[in-house]
């Protein structure tokens, strides 16, 4: 277990594929998740402070979350609670399996502690994770932490038909997952952010507003954003979907600008198509959720992700206007100590700026 685990920090996983590197780490963590004892090590390992807050009607332990992407299919729910992170996100799923887009197709820029990646929402598609997901609940290995699923479009769905697959992928997913995130703003799959229109949105959130509807049990929909469009176009996006029942905002996803490369390395990576996540977004992602929280007026919680690595960027998410936080790319540079580090930095930045809570801090630059 010990050597598996030491797998995911390896500095030689630096010098193979990217994505072959990324499987490495989670083949390691799902066989440490599923077992008991790894879990006691992992927890003893990274054990995380509380700075509880409560959003969508559920109590969190602490803000931070690990994004989508990193376990699309789900395989390793049990270790994430265990590194210390207080929720998760699967994903994305997507109505029809796919194999994504070509390989080589997730690359690093380690001087920019950056990733670029054309994944291309690869996965076994919505029926198939629906079969995973219930007999991880048959044998009780569902974690106690929120569970968040991200969906996106099928690729060979066209867009005027987006709002029916988004809606099927929901209703077979629907008690796996405490909350979903419509994704509309992925640069990877043709087309997609165009859902960000105004006639293809309201097509959408009727559809998945519809399957709702039908459950017993309400679960909140987000809606995750594009840092790439303009702020006008951002609070019509946000506006929009507000008045469509929409219940909370992701800020955001992956960025297809990038920086000035400072090696051949981030040269290599920055010339490939795909979105760029990392700390070269940062700046931007916290523009996103302080115009979101602004255009919401703090009525919607926001999910701030994008650069967030440190206690540092953590705070200045959550007072820009996030009540959660996510990150991706710091676990892959920084390595699992980020997670305790980051929350352990929260609480004692709620104690030194006087808050009573981690709540009253959310959205605190806009006063």
């Amino acid at each position: 277990m010990g050597l598996a685990w030491r797998l995911f920090g390896n500095p030689a996983l630096r010098l193979i594929d990217s994505e072959r590197a990324h499987s490495l780490s989670m083949r390691a963590l799902k066989s440490i998740g599923e077992s008991r004892t790894g879990r006691s090590v992992l927890n003893s390992l990274y054990k995380t402070p509380e700075v509880p807050i409560e959003v969508f009607g559920k109590l969190f332990h602490h803000p931070l979350g690990l994004a989508a992407g990193f376990d699309k299919g789900a395989e390793a729910l049990l270790a994430w609670s265990a590194m210390g992170f207080s929720w998760c996100e699967y994903g994305g799923v997507t109505r029809f399996p796919q194999e994504g887009n070509p390989k080589p197709r997730m690359f690093r820029a380690n001087k920019h502690r950056a990733l670029v990646n054309k994944m291309g929402f690869n996965n076994p598609g919505a029926s198939e994770m629906r079969k995973r997901l219930a007999l991880r609940k048959t044998v009780d290995r569902w974690p106690k932490s929120p569970v968040a699923a991200n969906i996106g479009r099928s690729k060979k769905v066209p867009n005027d038909h987006a709002g029916d697959d988004y809606a099927a992928t929901i209703d077979l997913l629907w008690d796996h997952a405490d909350m979903f995130v419509l994704n509309i703003s992925s640069p990877n799959t043709p087309g997609l952010r165009d859902l960000q229109g105004h006639e293809y949105l309201e097509s959408i959130l009727h559809s998945c507003n519809r399957i709702r509807s039908k459950k017993k049990q309400q679960k909140p929909y987000l809606l995750k954003l594009s840092p790439d469009a303009l702020d006008d176009e951002i609070r019509s996006t946000i506006s929009f979907a507000q008045k469509l029942g929409i219940d909370g905002i992701v800020a955001t996803n992956t960025t297809i600008k990038r920086p000035i490369p400072l090696s051949t390395q981030s040269r290599k990576a920055f010339s490939t198509g795909g979105g760029l996540s990392g700390r070269p977004l940062q700046s931007r992602a916290l523009e996103v959720i302080h115009t979101a929280f602004d255009e919401t007026d703090g009525k919607i919680p926001i999910v701030g992700v994008g650069g967030i690595d440190s206690k540092d960027s953590a705070w200045e998410a959550i007072i820009s206007g996030a009540s959660l936080i996510q990150l991706y790319s710091a676990l892959i540079f920084n390595g699992p100590t980020i997670v305790s580090s980051i929350v352990k930095g929260l609480k004692r930045r709620v104690t030194e700026s006087g808050f009573s809570s981690i709540s009253e801090a959310v959205g605190y630059k806009h006063i």
